[in-house]
């Protein structure tokens, strides 16, 4: 009986230790890949201009990276992001800015793409950048990064904004004017606003000549929401949030849209209006 039992377990440890082997033989292991090399139609210096904005300003070329597994090469979806940041900075910028591509192993950008880049940046218009482009490539589940080489161009830009400011270009804005409107605030959703409300609920430039950013001290109610107007009794040409609920930082566009900004919580407020970036910016006092 004792030979028994111990054939018997002999025969089940091969056995386990078999389709443990198969399983190792099922599993599929990563490989591997190759950081893809990238390289542009040029590097030399650009000086970019407003008046050719929708031209295409440079061409970035890239190799497949080739994820390999141990199955063979990766049926999955490749996806490139470009990178781009100023020299020195190592792409650690918390202002660092990207562009999603799709598979392609090439993107044109126009003189405008590049521009705002810059523009995101906030980096001082009409005035040589050193900024640096390199490609992030993923799998489709957005593991395994690889990372291609770093091109270096200098790059002139010129005076933009993410978000056109109030007031007309005609005029360089010197109409500009910015109202916080919206159950969110004492005034609730009249409009156009009512004294005193006209005067409080003003937003105003962070100096004379500085048409992109405006800065402000406003009254929150606890709950409720607000949006931006730049002309007494019209909504057409309001400003709301792209994220209902960011409440102290977010982005924003011109457009007659919900969803509104939240209200950051009752109490008074810096509300800092960005139209450089694109951003706004709230800070309890």
């Amino acid at each position: 009986m004792k030979n028994i039992i111990k054939l018997l377990s002999g025969v089940i440890a091969i056995t386990a230790i078999m389709l443990s082997c198969k399983k190792d033989e099922n599993r599929v292991y990563f490989l591997g890949g190759t950081n893809p090399h990238l390289s542009a139609t040029s590097t030399d210096p650009q000086v970019l201009l407003k008046i050719n904005k929708d031209n295409p300003a440079i061409t970035f070329n890239w190799t497949n990276p080739d994820y390999e597994f141990n199955t063979g090469a990766s049926s999955q979806t490749v996806s490139y992001i470009l990178q781009v940041d100023t020299a020195g900075s190592n792409f650690s910028n918390p202002r660092l800015q990207e562009k999603a591509i799709s598979a392609n192993l090439s993107v044109t950008l126009t003189v405008k793409e590049i521009n705002i880049f810059l523009t995101k940046m906030e980096l001082q218009y009409n005035q040589p950048h050193q900024m640096q482009f390199r490609i992030k490539s993923t799998l489709g589940n957005g593991s395994v990064p690889l990372y291609s080489n770093v091109l270096t161009i200098t790059i002139t830009n010129y005076l933009d904004f993410v978000v056109e400011p109030p007031g007309t270009e005609a005029n360089l804005y010197l109409d500009g004017n910015l109202w916080v409107v919206g159950d969110a605030v004492a005034s609730g959703w009249t409009n156009p606003l009512p004294p005193p409300y006209d005067v409080t609920q003003k937003i105003g430039r962070a100096s004379p000549t500085d048409v992109l950013h405006y800065v402000g001290t406003i009254t929150f109610n606890a709950t409720g929401g607000y949006k931006l107007i730049q002309e007494q009794g019209v909504w057409s040409s309001q400003y709301h949030a792209l994220d209902g609920t960011a409440k102290l930082f977010g982005d924003f566009e011109k457009k007659d849209s919900d969803p509104q900004f939240p209200s950051p919580g009752a109490g008074n407020y810096k509300i800092e209006v960005n139209f450089q970036a694109g951003t706004y910016t709230l800070t309890k006092l």
